[in-house]
């Protein structure tokens, strides 16, 4: 077990993923010191026992390092989302992050946190996996539900997932949406909600006698063909059950053991509730 004084850095974007990574760390001993992104961190961090939190603008790359030397930190924690769209707004980076982003060749989510990794480490802070104190919360194989998918459902699931893998190449997204062996949506920036969301409103414009599209919706979340466990890691929660319900999808596929039910059993209770099949496959 580590001792009561030995310290992590907390890189907490939004959702509930880093309240859950800060709690199993202090579970185990951990002190945690948190660097909250102020356009992204849910307020509540402030009262998860923390031993410091630190609340910085997206680009501070710079002082996100001193924060974490000042500390003592030298093993951190990427953990909650942070918008890819956020990141090319109004938010101005710093010297650091601007060299950072104009030596990209391409700015995908992993050549950019895989560049702010290795300045971390350039830095001597390692970057750990992100799920590592959450084990208990990956996916395992299987159906996961009441009721499994359908002849259908099953169908949509094998075509989402080769569209997916592909997409999952050139890091553009991890959700494609698919209605009856047809590509409705792909998620690009906008993330895995508002994806479903758009999925919805173009199976709404089709209402009519003449559309021969059925109007039930599957949602296939993977992992990249080399997931990098220590970010962008796919995480859904009991929000994107209820986006899924109000959206007309009727089945979500996952990749077992490389995705995070962030509430856990509530996750499956929503899904049951909503009649919707869950079910993840090996990577």
């Amino acid at each position: 077990m580590p001792s009561q004084t030995e310290k992590i850095g907390l890189i907490a974007g939004n959702g509930k993923f880093p309240l859950l990574v800060l709690d199993a760390a202090r579970a185990q001993g951990l002190e945690v010191v948190v660097v909250a992104i102020k356009e992204e961190t849910f307020p509540e961090i402030e009262d998860k026992g923390a031993a410091s939190v630190h609340w910085l603008s997206l680009g501070e790359l710079s002082k996100l390092i001193e924060t974490f030397q000042q500390e003592g930190v030298q093993r951190a924690i990427m953990a909650g989302q942070v918008k890819h769209k956020q990141i090319f707004s109004a938010i101005r980076p710093d010297w650091r992050l601007a060299k950072l982003l104009l030596s990209l060749t391409t700015r995908n989510t992993d050549s950019l946190l895989g560049a702010v990794a290795k300045v971390l480490a350039d830095e001597g802070i390692t970057l750990e996996s992100s799920t590592g104190l959450l084990e208990p919360l990956l996916v395992k194989s299987g159906v996961l539900t009441r009721r499994a998918p359908t002849e259908q459902e099953r169908k949509n699931v094998d075509y989402g997932r080769a569209v997916a893998r592909q997409l999952a190449q050139y890091d553009i997204g991890q959700t494609v949406v698919i209605a009856e062996s047809a590509c409705v949506a792909v998620e690009a920036m906008e993330g895995t909600d508002a994806t479903i969301e758009r999925a919805g409103h173009i199976m709404g414009s089709l209402r009519g006698d003449a559309s021969t599209l059925s109007r039930a919706l599957t949602v296939v979340k993977i992992a990249k063909p080399n997931q990098d466990m220590r970010f962008d890691v796919p995480v859904i929660g009991v929000k994107t059950i209820e986006v899924m319900q109000a959206a007309g999808a009727t089945c979500l596929a996952l990749d077992a053991g490389k995705c995070l039910l962030l509430d856990g059993e509530k996750v499956l209770y929503a899904a049951n509730a909503a009649g919707i099949a869950m079910v993840a496959d090996a990577a």
